[in-house]
């Protein structure tokens, strides 16, 4: 009689139960074990403890792409081997990176897309820090040529930035001169400008698509403020766009909106090439308007990889997957298919807030969608349950929904933010809605607490929302 070895390589392929005998014991989590383990079973391992995490077509919290076709997956996986930075090894994937900023200036307006400069990083927060970084450099080097100081420099923005640009003040020695929101100014505005700009402001940030609630700053009225303050006072300081979601959303369905090179006070502009420029994470883009622009001591010319490699990135080695799949899905949707994507999910968006416009317990946070991103709040009414309750009992039917508090003077105001993205059919939003009107009619019933009585553990209470 043949009996069945589980210690056997050959017997494994027929064993019946689920788990081979290295997953009966507990695998180290934090010291490396000492003996390597079939790729099967450390495959079983790590596929089983990644199940745990939500599913990301459900994650409305995020901007960043959770969908994308077979072809594009089959590239991801062709190009993952490929070392991005070794320009002269890979010539074909630096020629797509070139191709896909080239096109992203031609569809932002640059006088002279040819003459633009621009490069793929991991995100869109490392394209703001060089766009940050390039005004930065080029005011200190102004401020030198005219003999004056270069301590202190600030940036002016919104306090609704992205953390990114927080950081990029803590790292860089930048005063953030944050401008507050508030219930007269839920955005940052050109008449607001002439109070925080001074001889020592490297730049404004202007930001299409705020991430708390989705709305477009109104750039041209920043440019033109700019302007006006360059004819009074002689001050040339140059906009940067925060274009991480929207740069990749205006273009499509509102391309007579000027936020772009349109507008000679824009110097430069990031997107996020994971976000609505459909590709998986991560890869983001910075654009100037014209090399100029860029101080020439950005550009790093590295020789030993084998040629003359110029590099404008704070990130070093990474897969060429994600710029290469930029390039795949700028040739396959084109214009036309950008425009047809885009415009779905705004309309799938433009839904779902009429649905919770009809709902008395809650209140939209504004009053038109310029980007598939709905927020709402609860109604001032609503006692005995909060805006982390509705998110935590939407939890219970996969979908994650963040809530948190809007920044400095709103920061009383809890909100609930639901982004939508190619992957989110209307199918789906049908049962997202029919789940969030049970989330309200059970915290109508039971207010906050379970039917034990027990208060729901309020994850990311405070927190900022994820990008």
């Amino acid at each position: 009689m043949v009996r069945f070895d589980p210690d056997r390589p050959a017997d494994l392929e027929i064993c019946p139960v689920f788990a081979r005998p290295e997953l009966m014991r507990t695998v180290p989590r934090y010291r490396m074990p000492d003996e390597p383990t079939l790729p099967d079973t450390a495959y079983q391992i790590v596929h089983d403890e990644a199940q745990l995490d939500g599913n990301a077509r459900q994650n409305l919290a995020t901007f960043v792409t959770t969908w994308m076709d077979e072809r594009a997956y089959d590239l991801y996986r062709e190009t993952a081997d490929r070392n991005l930075i070794d320009k002269d090894e890979y010539p074909m994937a630096a020629e797509m990176e070139h191709r896909c900023w080239r096109m992203l200036a031609d569809l932002w307006h640059a006088p002279s897309p040819e003459h633009a400069l621009g490069t793929s990083t991991v995100g869109s927060s490392e394209a703001a820090m060089l766009g940050a970084l390039a005004m930065k450099k080029r005011w200190q080097a102004a401020r030198r040529a005219a003999g004056e100081s270069t301590d202190s420099p600030n940036l002016v923005m919104s306090s609704a930035v992205q953390v990114c640009w927080e950081k990029f003040c803590n790292y860089f020695d930048v005063e953030a001169r944050t401008v507050p929101i508030d219930d007269e100014h839920p955005m940052l505005r050109g008449e607001q400008l002439a109070g925080y700009v001074d001889e020592r402001t490297i730049g404004v940030v202007g930001i299409l698509g705020v991430t708390y609630t989705g709305a477009y700053e109104p750039i041209a009225e920043l440019a033109a403020a700019l302007d006006a303050l360059e004819a009074d006072t002689g001050l040339d300081v140059p906009l940067h766009v925060d274009a991480a979601s929207g740069g990749m959303i205006a273009p499509f369905v509102d391309p007579s909106l000027e936020w772009d090179f349109r507008l000679d006070r824009v110097h430069s502009i990031n997107t996020s090439g994971h976000k609505y420029g459909l590709v998986a994470p991560g890869v983001g883009w910075v654009v100037w308007r014209s090399a100029d622009v860029v101080p020439e001591e950005m550009v790093f010319h590295v020789a030993y990889l084998g040629g003359d490699t110029p590099s404008l990135t704070l990130n070093f080695s990474r897969p060429a997957s994600q710029v290469t799949v930029q390039y795949y899905q700028f040739l396959r949707l084109g214009r036309t298919g950008y425009r047809q994507v885009q415009q779905a999910s705004l309309d799938v968006a433009r839904w779902i807030a009429d649905q919770v416009a009809q709902m008395p317990e809650l209140e939209l946070v504004g009053d038109r969608l310029s980007m598939p991103v709905v927020t709402w709040r609860l109604a001032p009414e609503v006692t005995g349950w909060d805006a982390y309750d509705v998110s935590n009992q939407l939890r219970t039917g996969g979908w994650q929904v963040p809530a948190y508090p809007l920044p400095d003077n709103l920061s009383d105001r809890t909100v609930l933010r639901m982004v939508v993205r190619n992957g989110l059919s209307r199918d789906l939003a049908d049962d997202l809605v029919a789940d969030l009107r049970r989330a309200v009619a059970y915290l109508h019933k039971h207010g906050g607490d379970d039917e034990q009585g027990t208060r729901f553990d309020h994850l990311g209470r405070g927190a900022a929302p994820g990008s």
